[in-house]
C-alpha cells in the first residue's frame, strides 16, 4: 500500500502544473495510461515535473545508448536496490523494446552472477589491479 495519495485523473484536472506533466507523459508515451509512479509524484508538483524532466533526458531522449540496453541498466540498479516497483515497471518497458524471454533469462543470470561475485570481491576486500585503473 502506498506511504501517500495516488492522484486519480479527476483530480489531475484541477492542479495545472500537474495536469501539464501529466498531458505530457500520455503524449511522449503515445498512451492514456499514467502510472502510479507519476501519481505518486503528483503530491509534490515540482518534484514530479523535475523527474518527469530528467527521465525524458535519459531514458527517452535519443543518446549513444539503445532504449532497450537503458531498460536493461534500469533494471539492473533497480533490482541492486530492491525496488520492486521499478524492476516490475522497467521489465513491462524492455518487454515493449523488445526484450525476448531467452534475453531476459540470460540477463538474470547476468545479475546474478555480478551480484555474487561482487560479494565476493568486497567481501575479501581484493584490491584493484593496476591495470584497471583508468588514468
Amino acid at each position: 500500500m502506498a506511504t501517500v495519495k495516488l492522484w486519480t485523473d479527476v483530480e489531475v484536472e484541477a492542479v495545472p502544473a500537474v495536469k501539464t506533466v501529466f498531458d505530457d507523459i500520455r503524449a511522449t508515451r503515445k498512451s492514456d495510461f499514467v502510472n502510479n509512479f507519476w501519481r505518486a509524484l503528483a503530491n509534490q508538483p515540482s518534484l514530479l515535473e523535475r523527474t518527469w524532466s530528467s527521465v525524458k533526458q535519459v531514458m527517452i531522449e535519443p543518446g549513444t545508448l539503445d532504449p532497450l540496453t537503458k531498460e536493461l541498466v534500469y533494471i539492473a540498479v533497480s533490482t541492486a536496490n530492491s525496488c520492486s516497483y521499478c524492476v516490475h515497471s522497467h521489465t513491462a518497458a524492455a518487454r515493449t523494446k523488445g526484450l525476448s524471454d531467452e534475453q531476459y533469462a540470460e540477463f538474470l543470470a547476468v545479475i546474478g552472477m555480478a551480484a555474487e561475485t561482487n560479494t565476493l570481491a568486497n567481501s575479501m576486500q581484493i584490491p584493484v589491479d593496476q591495470e584497471f585503473l583508468i588514468g
